[in-house]
This record gives structure tokens, C-alpha cells and sequence, in this order.
């Protein structure tokens, strides 16, 4: 099913809005055009001009959608087209959200572009990173997704993007007012599916190929990534994918979606009718409330199987028919969670045995006996202390688990897969945190300086980003990761795991963490949210 085409199990709303990129189409001048020298571009809506420095052009905080206040817990419409060029030279703002992101504002649907030419006929790969944070933080514009470096050195457009986060994103009342929200719960997602419509539509004039574009994303990117690859309304939208730490199983389902929609309205105190008036600095504190599905969380936020958007779960019970074809990475960290556990909880750092069972149930997310995971440790690694014991059990059972499920579906599905697994350690405080959840990012843009302590600019952490990147560019060039860069890398099969290990010495290896892998496998995996 194309983009453009209707699924018969959504409703009249959905059916409008897939047909945004005919809108786009509509819209479209007789001819687009492009001035080099001004770093001018007719685009589908109007005239953008960005910024020239050293070759390259950027342009930043390019309009792909319209205000979403005026459609709050709906898809977004496109914008409205305008006649005198816009500056695109500065960030958009970002979806509201809790924590220290500036320029914040429901009016967040913009998109940036780093490119070295405005040449319809270049032709260029195209890589559309869609930025982490779960779905609840973050945005297009950090430093650390900066695609300068990418875009000059490797002769592609690089592509960044906001949209709705939390519950502007992923609030769920189709069960509670259908007539009036059928499509919330996934407004986060169909402003991706928009934003990939705008690429569509406008990317050859900023030297892209519209027929070769690869998604890649860290975290909760990877896991947006992973749930637009089960959209019908996503389909044709993009060519290949790269997941870096983010994976998305299954969805949240509409009832548990709903029980979290109820809670979030007993915090406010509000009627489903009265949220969509409700200012926005309230609804962010909103978020705090507790999960009514697990209390020891706060509200989670998702996107949800609401047979309109999504008709089944991303990656379950198979991997999805409709994405059988495209190319995927798939990667993640050899620490994760010394990170995401152990920034907030430092005593994670100094356990004992005594201690560790309690901590193991309370964070691995597994139903899992710790008694038992404790055991397949100690004979695997003889002499693992306590809270290395703990980092690896939770890596591997919350973090790590979620991508083997995914690339066992798709070698199942004799889908072209790539695995890699990011061991070089950050050298941040005498290399405590490892290989920690986030530390690829630098390393895949080749932002390593902007990143400070976290990666260093050492010569390890200058080849590996060389690697990675490389790889990332040469799937979104031709479809494979393999580059003159690294090893042989073959697809991923069940009979053999093949992974890539990037480190000092990068290599290719058969099953690593095999027995983790196995341990954790004879029990149901469960999705955080779902």
C-alpha cells in the first residue's frame, strides 16, 4: 500500500490525512527552483533561504506542518503556502516537554537540512534523523545531531525533525471521545509521516534523491523508526533504516493507552472535551503523574494500537510484511545501563550480593528469576562483581532484548539485516560508565568535539566514528553498510548472529553475549509501555 493510498480500516479523518502528500502535490509550483548563491529554495509551500559557510548550506527550522495548537491531539495539517522568502537559519522550536530544552512551543513542526548542493540532478543520499529522548524529550537541534560534518565529508543531505512529544504526541481519547479524537495516540507519528511527505516532495531541490532515503534514529528515535515500519500511512515514504539503541516490539495497547489518558485527566482535573483547552505549561506538569500500570514510573507515552494508525504491533507476532524489503541496522551499546540506571541511582555502583537480587527485580524488567540470572552469570563470567553483574543483566534484559526480538523477526523473515553492537568505552571519568546508552550518537554524526568528555577526540573515537558513520552512509547510498571502513559484515541469520563489534579493534562475532541472550529468551519479553 503506497502513502497515498487509503487503508479500508481507517476511518474519514485518517483518510484525509493520508492524502497529505497529495496536498503537497497540489500545492506545488509549476517550478521548483533553487539559487545557489543565496541559498535560495522554492519549496511545495513557498521560498526558504538558509545559510552559506564553507560550501555547505544549511537550513534551519523549515516549516513542514501547521501550527499543532490548532490541532492538538489530531495529525497535523500542512502549512500555508507563502509568496516572500522565509529566513530559514535558526532553529524551530521544539515540542513542549518537561526538562531544560529551549524554544519550546505546540507550533514545533520544523525540519533542518545540511547539504552541498541545491542541484536537482545530484542526486544525493539522503539520511532523515529522527532524534531519541523516548517519546517524551529532545528535538532536531542538538549539537551533538549538528550534520555539517556528515553532509561535507560524505556527499549526502542530512535531514533533522521535530515533532510532538508526551502527551501532545501520544495522549490517547479514541476510547473516551472516538467521535471527536479517533486519531490521538498517534499524533506523534502521523507528524513524522508529514515530514517524510515534505522530503518526498521537496528533497531533490536541496541535491536529494527522493527514491533513497534512510531513516536512522537513537533511543526512542529508533523506536518511532520502528513503529512507522508497521504504518501503512509511512509506506514508500522511506528506503532503508538504521535503529541505534531503540526498538518498539509492540505498541501500547488502547486499553492500557486509555487507563493512562484517565490518569493523566485526574491529574488535571479535566473532562476528555476540556484537555484540549487546557494551557500547556499545565498539561507538561501533568506528566509527572503516576503510571497506573506501574506505579514506580511516571505516565508513559507512546505511540498505541488504535487500528487506524497502527493496525498491529510493530514487531509482533512477526516483523512487519510491509517493510520485508527495506535494508535495517540494527545496534545498541555494550553498557547501557551504566547510564540510564546508574546516573540517577550512583549506590548501583558499589553492590553487593546480598543487595543485588532486590535491584536486579526491581530494574531488569524481565519476569525472571534473579536467583537464577545471578547463577548464569557467575558461571559465564567467574569473578563478576555485584554491580557489573547488575549493569550486564539489565542491559541485556530491558535494553539489548527489545533488538534481538526485532532482528530475529526479520532474519525469520529473510529481511536484509545488519547487527553491530558499540563496545569503545567512553573515557569519561576513567572509563566508569563504559559504553554507555547515547555515546553512538557523536560517533554517528562525526560530532565528536561537540560532545566534551563523553567521547574524547582521541585517535580510537576518530576511527570508530569513521566506522559507524561510514556504514550508516553507505546503507543509505546503496543499501548495504559494508565499507572499504570495516570488515566483512554479513547479514544477520539466526544459525549464526552475526554482529559487528565496533571497538578499538573493530570485528565481526558470532552470537556475543550468546548465553545472556538465551537466558533471557526462555521468558517473555515485555515491552515497557505496552
Amino acid at each position: 500500500m503506497s502513502a497515498g493510498e487509503a487503508s479500508p480500516l481507517l476511518g474519514a479523518t485518517s483518510r484525509r490525512f493520508i492524502l497529505a502528500g497529495g496536498l503537497i502535490t497540489g500545492l506545488m509550483p509549476q517550478t521548483l527552483w533553487a539559487d545557489e548563491a543565496q541559498s535560495l529554495v522554492q519549496t511545495t509551500f513557498g521560498p526558504v533561504r538558509g545559510r552559506r559557510q564553507a560550501g555547505l548550506h544549511m537550513f534551519k527550522g523549515i516549516r513542514y506542518g501547521a501550527d499543532t495548537a490548532t490541532t492538538r491531539f489530531a495529525p497535523p495539517k500542512p502549512p500555508m503556502p507563502w509568496q516572500e522568502p522565509l529566513e530559514a537559519v535558526d532553529y524551530g522550536p521544539a515540542s513542549p516537554q518537561a526538562g531544560s530544552e529551549p524554544n519550546q512551543s505546540e507550533d514545533c513542526l520544523f525540519l533542518n537540512i545540511w547539504t552541498t548542493s541545491l542541484d536537482a540532478r545530484a542526486k544525493k543520499p539522503v539520511m532523515v534523523y529522527i532524534h531519541g529522548g523516548a517519546y517524551n524529550t529532545g528535538s532536531g537541534s542538538s549539537p551533538l545531531t549538528d550534520g555539517s560534518t556528515l553532509a561535507s565529508e560524505e556527499d549526502v543531505v542530512v535531514v533533522t525533525v521535530n515533532h510532538r512529544l508526551n502527551a501532545f504526541g501520544y495522549l490517547y481519547l479514541g476510547q473516551l471521545i472516538p467521535d471527536i479524537a479517533p486519531d490521538s495516540g498517534n499524533a506523534g507519528q502521523w507528524d513524522l509521516v508529514l515530514a517524510l511527505s515534505w522530503v518526498k516532495a521537496n528533497i531533490v531541490r536541496f541535491g536529494g534523491d527522493p527514491s533513497r532515503v534512510m531513516l536512522f534514529g537513537q533511543s526512542g528515535g529508533g523506536a518511532k523508526i520502528a513503529s512507522l515500519m508497521a504504518a501503512p500511512a509511512a509506506s514508500g515514504l522511506f528506503h532503508a533504516v538504521a535503529t541505534m539503541s531503540g526498538q518498539q516490539v509492540t505498541a501500547s495497547g488502547p486499553l492500557n493507552a486509555t487507563a493512562r489518558a484517565k490518569a493523566f485527566l485526574e491529574t488535571l482535573k479535566v473532562s476528555p472535551q476540556e484537555v484540549f483547552n487546557v494551557p500547556t505549561a499545565r498539561l507538561i506538569e501533568a506528566l509527572n503523574a503516576a503510571d497506573p500500570i506501574n506505579s514506580t514510573q511516571k505516565l508513559y507515552f507512546g505511540p498505541v494500537l488504535d487500528q487506524r494508525h497502527l493496525p498491529r504491533h510493530p514487531f509482533w507476532p512477526d516483523a512487519p510484511p510491509q517493510s520485508a524489503r527495506i535494508p535495517m541496522i540494527l545496534g545498541n551499546m555494550a553498557n547501557e545501563t551504566r547510564n540510564l540506571i546508574g546516573r540517577s541511582n550512583p549506590a548501583a555502583f558499589s553492590l553487593t550480593f546480598d543487595a543485588l537480587p532486590a535491584w536486579l527485580a526491581t530494574h531488569m524488567r524481565s519476569d525472571i528469576s534473579p536467583s537464577h540470572v545471578i547463577a548464569t552469570y557467575q558461571a559465564a563470567y567467574p569473578g563478576i562483581s555485584a554491580s557489573d553483574l547488575f549493569f550486564a543483566a539489565t542491559t541485556a534484559g530491558r535494553s539489548w532484548r527489545g533488538q534481538v526480538e526485532e532482528a530475529d523477526a526479520r532474519a525469520r523473515q529473510g529481511a536484509p539485516t545488519w547487527v553491530y553492537r558499540f563496545d569503545l568505552k567512553s573515557p569519561e571519568d576513567g572509563g566508569k560508565w563504559g559504553a554507555y546508552h547515547t555515546l553512538d550518537i557523536p560517533h554517528a554524526f562525526r560530532t565528536l568535539a561537540a560532545s566534551g568528555p563523553m567521547t574524547g577526540t582521541g585517535p580510537e573515537a576518530r576511527k570508530v566514528s569513521a566506522e559507524l558513520s561510514s556504514a550508516l552512509v553507505s546503507l543509505a547510498r546503496t543499501g548495504s553498510p559494508q565499507s572499504k571502513r570495516l570488515p566483512a559484515w554479513p547479514r544477520y541469520s539466526l544459525e549464526r548472529r552475526e554482529t559487528m563489534i565496533f571497538d578499538a579493534t573493530t570485528r565481526l562475532a558470532l552470537d556475543p553475549r550468546g548465553i545472556e541472550r538465551a537466558m533471557f529468551q526462555t521468558v517473555p519479553f515485555i515491552q515497557w509501555g505496552s
